[in-house]
């Protein structure tokens, strides 16, 4: 297994994955594994239901007459012979070990990539792509170096804290809100979840991200959302009598969008642009500080009619 991860990370800049300044949604990449099995297996079915219904009609049962009379049917209790049946066996299991094994090592490459996620050369260069900026000339290397400076470039890290039952969201400069995430549109999100009080698993199938959260632990999950829109974001573990209430908002904006919206939140304060969310967002001071960590307590619990209620964990 050492050396398989060893040759797969190897060749991650040989496959399409991970081509250097190409930041490939979660989505996309399990999309297009689906569509090749599903490609290659209609594929490998019709030629088998082809070949077996060829046979069948080759060696059916006839009168004897005609371009089938000199054919040599098998007989009861007696093994058929000839037709090079040897040589047909070791070249379809010759091409069929060829294809698995092939498959096997693009989807093993595949997940890797969602595994360990996209470099932080290709999350600049996404976010270039994004500001329309390229290196060659020298006032947009002035704008990269600037973009460089200002943090523009580098991917958003979002605390996430799962609680009895709701989301909470840490913004990089203390912002926190509740029931809804607010990102750029075609930028690399970074998500580290953890819990407050019992398991949860947050997750989007619409943006194809799931992570664990758990009381005193981290785990990390990340996207990128290539349209704008909003996106639901559902806890899937069983975590007490509010489990199916504990929802959140994904709402992809654009970055000239995200930026406005993110600045107000520097100007005016958590609370201020809580209010103009919706009321989301909570005073936080820090993005230490706003971190909820295992044995403080569980917070206020979010939304649901059963949101009062808790579950002692184990």
């Amino acid at each position: 297994m050492l050396g398989v991860h060893t040759v797969s990370s190897f060749t991650l800049a040989w496959f399409p994955v991970a081509h250097a300044g190409d930041v490939r949604a979660p989505a996309d990449v399990f999309n297009e594994i689906f569509t090749v099995f599903l490609v290659l297996g209609t594929a490998v079915g019709v030629v088998v239901v082809g070949y077996t219904l060829y046979n069948a009609y080759k060696y059916r049962d006839g009168d004897g007459d005609g371009v089938d009379a000199d054919v040599e049917r098998p007989q009861m209790g007696e093994l058929p012979t000839g037709g090079g049946g040897g040589k047909k066996l070791f070249l379809s299991l010759t091409i069929s070990a060829i294809i698995v094994v092939g498959l096997i090592l693009w989807t093993y490459v595949s997940l890797l990539y969602i595994e360990e996620g996209p470099s932080s050369q290709q999350a600049q260069q996404q976010a270039l792509d994004n500001a329309g900026i390229a290196s060659a000339s020298e006032s947009d290397a002035a704008a990269q170096a600037q973009a460089n400076q200002s943090g523009e470039l580098d991917p958003i890290t979002i605390d996430v804290v799962g609680m009895q039952f709701s989301w909470q969201f840490v913004y990089p400069n203390g912002h926190t809100t509740t029931g809804e995430l607010r990102v750029p549109q075609n930028r690399l999100i970074q998500l580290n979840v953890t819990s407050a009080d019992v398991f949860h698993n947050i997750g989007s199938p619409e943006l194809r991200f799931k992570a664990d959260a758990v009381p005193g632990q981290e785990t990390d999950a990340w996207f990128v959302a290539k349209q704008t829109g909003t996106y639901q974001a559902n806890c899937y573990e069983l975590c007490g009598s509010g489990h199916s209430y504990m929802t959140a908002d994904i709402r992809v904006v654009t970055q000239n969008g995200y930026d406005q919206w993110y600045d107000r939140t520097n100007e005016s304060g958590n609370e201020a642009a809580g209010n103009e969310s919706g009321g989301n967002g909570t005073a936080a001071g820090n993005n230490e500080s706003a971190r909820v960590t295992a044995g403080s307590g569980p917070p206020t619990a979010g939304s649901g009619p059963a949101a009062t209620q808790r579950v002692i964990a184990p």
